[in-house]
């Protein structure tokens, strides 16, 4: 999904490879205790904490799958002339809201 991001917002090709290749290729990791440390395993999932690439990549992905969904409702009448967008998100929490159960079956 990254390197879909990555060319729909038309990150140049060097960075798509420095990324692909460079950047997530070498995340590797072990466990310690007192009395034993396991061997390197490399990581083929998740994110680094603490990366400032991170949190914008996340944002692309995440625009990547809203988007779509945005014209697909109409907005959720809250009654007394006032109405709600239908989509509502913020970082990692993504909420649907509707005034019919029938509204939903468009998205």
């Amino acid at each position: 999904m990254i390197q879909l991001d990555l060319r729909k917002y038309h990150l140049p090709g060097v960075i798509q490879v420095m990324l692909d290749d460079g950047f997530f290729s070498g995340f590797r990791m072990r466990f310690s205790t007192n009395d034993y440390t396991t061997n390197w395993i490399n990581l083929k999932v998740g994110m680094a904490m603490g990366c400032i690439i991170f949190p914008i990549l996340f944002v692309m992905a995440t625009e990547l799958i809203l988007k779509p969904t945005e014209g697909s409702a109409a907005p959720a009448n809250l009654g007394g002339g006032c109405s709600m967008l239908p989509l509502k998100a913020f970082m990692d929490d993504t909420t649907f809201i509707c005034s019919k159960e029938t509204d939903q079956d468009g998205c």
